[in-house]
């Protein structure tokens, strides 16, 4: 087979596996997952939280780097979120709207929108007016994963991304890694997520203290 025919079919066998479309189906069906968020973006300055969502949307976020013992807890039901600064159960304890300045992230990311089905929703976004170019596979610390670049137009940008270089999960389809590059180009931020688990039997009263 001529070599232009091979990459053809193995584009055409990409096209039809779509691991975008996949994940963000594999998110739906799923109840819960976890995951260690270790971020840095351009400047150099880091993060380290240890993310733990649940259906309907119940998220907690336990605070290794920056805020070190911190513990957030957002409820679907009151839409309200919990803050104990200085670590569960311990004074102060905070009450707060997840849009609250407080809590908003560097890039403006808000508590009730910081899951992995958002960022999939992004990504499938900025590939509706844009392209995909599948990065083929690889071992994202030592998890076998699907790498994918979608590049926006220059009218498309999603939250001030126009690029996400996104390394997918082979078994659970879940983010791995994600790398955000601006219009010009410039690194916004990477995110390691190589130990994220899906379907996870969380404690009782693990998201309502």
């Amino acid at each position: 087979m001529r070599w232009w025919l091979l990459m053809a079919a193995l584009l055409t066998s990409f096209a039809m596996a779509d691991p975008l479309t996949d994940a963000a189906a594999h998110f739906e069906a799923l109840q819960s997952y976890q995951v260690t968020l270790r971020s840095v973006d351009a400047s150099g300055d880091r993060q380290v939280i240890r993310y733990f969502y649940r259906k309907p949307g119940w998220v907690r976020m336990d605070f290794v780097r920056p805020h070190p013992g911190a513990v957030l807890i957002y409820s679907p039901d009151t839409r309200r979120v919990r803050l104990w600064p200085l670590g569960l159960h311990r004074w102060p304890t905070l009450d707060l709207a997840p849009d609250d300045w407080l809590l908003r992230g560097p890039r403006g990311r808000r508590v009730d929108r910081s899951d992995v089905g958002v960022l999939l929703a992004d990504v499938l976004a900025l590939r509706a007016h844009g392209s995909t170019l599948p990065l083929g596979h690889a071992q994202v610390s030592g998890r076998a994963a699907t790498g994918l670049e979608v590049v926006g137009t220059t009218d498309s940008p999603v939250s001030h991304v126009r690029r996400f270089r996104i390394w997918l999960a082979d078994d659970t389809l879940l983010p791995l890694r994600v790398d955000s590059f601006a219009a010009n180009e410039s690194l916004i931020e990477t995110v390691d997520m190589s130990d994220a688990q899906a379907n996870v039997r969380f404690p009782d009263r693990f998201f309502t203290p």
